[in-house]
């Protein structure tokens, strides 16, 4: 495994590497203008955690590897709790080009096709980064990396277009310690400053629709190097270049706890425009303290309204970075540990000592999104509504689609738009029997607009 400096004490390793029917169109004519393609397929709601997140309009998912999807109780696990991955080394650097211009997405392909059967969201990890380089990449002269720099995202973000709902574009570029500066690499070294704001131009016009993260760690409280990374965000947003989100790792244990200053500095970035994602979390310890400190951060990210989504780093302990610290909400006999019911509580869900997870109580219903398909102008959204542990006669989920972007179409569900936000109600489809699902799907004109909607709780009845 590659290893990092010290963190907070500690050898910070690197881990090891829904349409569901054929659409039936509330306006044909307007689909057929716009290009739209019908699709038809199978898809299944998130999972226990996801779910639950879902319906406080967040995601939460897991960092995978790709070999072990092939077991049974991995899969099964990931299957059952996570609305979201990360592919934990498949899409980094050596992992996809390690010669030139010759790429290999085999390993990658493989996790992006088995989230996309299961209606999972998918982050990219990771376009821009010192560690886990092929050894052709550091030699280069500053215009041969720059040109290499940028072909790679180019190429690497192009095959993944539409699949990807948030880019890690670079990844750790700043120092431990209280300098706040830049951490020395063959890109920091060669091309200076200014290739943080080129990797994410290049990357804005590849594809529109992704978010571009900035991700770091240690940057959890405020320190000298979360200021230096807040400074850089500040100076993006007022030039206008193209960030739209900042990862948190929040990678904690005794000698780097929770900080007391964690949801005050989600929020701050979040009051300079940007999203915050929590995106390698893990919390070695055991027992209620572990607990404890789980809903701390759950509880941070649910308070600050643009913290849009949570990411635990490993599906379980025996697979984990730090598997002798036991940080994650699985152990190794895939068991949920009381972190996990912690956490499913803290997001407001039900469950603790079953095998499959918990959905929301009697009567309660979930709401997923997952963006279906795209073209120059327009997208496609579909929302897998979910009943919980009992069933129910009809449901209701909020849409809100930022200006300038519109609704032209809704179908399989009946709508109705105050401002920016479209609440859909059932049509036909307002039965569901505890624990089965029905789709809506939405077609929005963006009109120049790059956000993606924010689908909020859905409501039973």
């Amino acid at each position: 495994m590659a290893q990092n400096p010290p963190v907070g004490g500690r050898t910070r390793r690197r881990p090891q590497a829904r349409a569901r029917c054929a659409l039936s169109l509330l306006t044909a004519g307007v689909l057929a203008a716009a290009g739209v393609v019908a699709l038809a397929g199978t898809a299944q709601a998130a999972g226990a955690l996801g779910d639950a997140a879902a319906a406080k309009g967040r995601y939460f998912g897991a960092a995978v590897a790709a070999n072990h999807l092939g077991e049974a109780a991995y899969a099964s696990t990931l299957d059952a709790q996570f609305g979201s991955v990360t592919p934990e080394n498949e899409m980094k650097w050596d992992a996809v080009e390690s010669s030139r211009n010759s790429f290999s997405f085999s390993a990658a392909d493989r996790i992006v096709s088995h989230a996309q059967s299961k209606g999972m969201k998918v982050r990219g990890h990771t376009l821009v980064w010192h560690s886990q380089l092929p050894g052709w990449v550091s030699p280069l002269a500053a215009t041969d990396l720059r040109s290499a720099m940028n072909n790679h995202i180019t190429q690497v973000m192009t095959h993944y277009k539409g699949k990807i709902h948030s880019w890690d574009v670079v990844n750790e570029a700043f120092q431990d310690g209280g300098s706040g500066a830049r951490r020395s690499s063959p890109f920091q070294d060669k091309l200076g400053n200014g290739f943080i704001e080129e990797a994410f131009r290049t990357a804005r016009t590849v594809d529109a629709d992704a978010k571009l993260c900035y991700n770091d760690y240690n940057t959890d409280g405020q320190n000298a190097k979360s200021n230096a990374v807040y400074e850089m965000v500040k100076d993006f947003k007022q030039r206008g270049v193209p960030i739209d989100c900042v990862g948190f790792q929040s990678h904690f244990n005794s000698n780097s706890p929770v900080p007391s200053d964690f949801q005050a500095n989600l929020q701050r970035f979040a009051d300079l425009g940007v999203d915050v994602q929590i995106t390698e979390l893990d919390i070695e310890g055991s027992g209620s303290a572990q607990a404890a400190n789980y809903t701390k951060v759950v509880n941070a990210c649910l308070a600050v309204t643009r913290c849009t989504g949570i990411t635990v780093w490993g599906v379980t302990d025996k697979y984990s970075w730090r598997s002798g610290g036991t940080p994650l909400l699985f152990d190794g006999d895939y068991n949920k540990k009381p972190a996990y019911d912690a956490v499913l509580a803290a997001l407001g869900g039900s469950g603790g000592g079953g095998d499959d997870g918990g959905e929301g109580g009697d009567g309660a219903c979930t709401a997923t999104y997952t963006r279906t398909s795209t073209w120059n102008g327009g997208y496609n959204g579909q929302v897998t509504v979910k009943a919980g542990g009992s069933g129910i006669t009809g449901w209701a989920v909020p849409v809100t689609v930022a200006s300038p972007q519109k609704v032209s179409a809704v179908w399989n569900g009946t709508p109705t738009t105050t401002g920016d936000v479209m609440t859909v109600r059932h049509s036909w489809n307002g039965t569901l029997a505890a624990g089965a699902s029905t789709t809506f799907g939405f077609t929005v004109q963006t009109n120049g607009g790059t956000s993606a909607p924010v689908v909020g709780a859905c409501t039973a009845s």
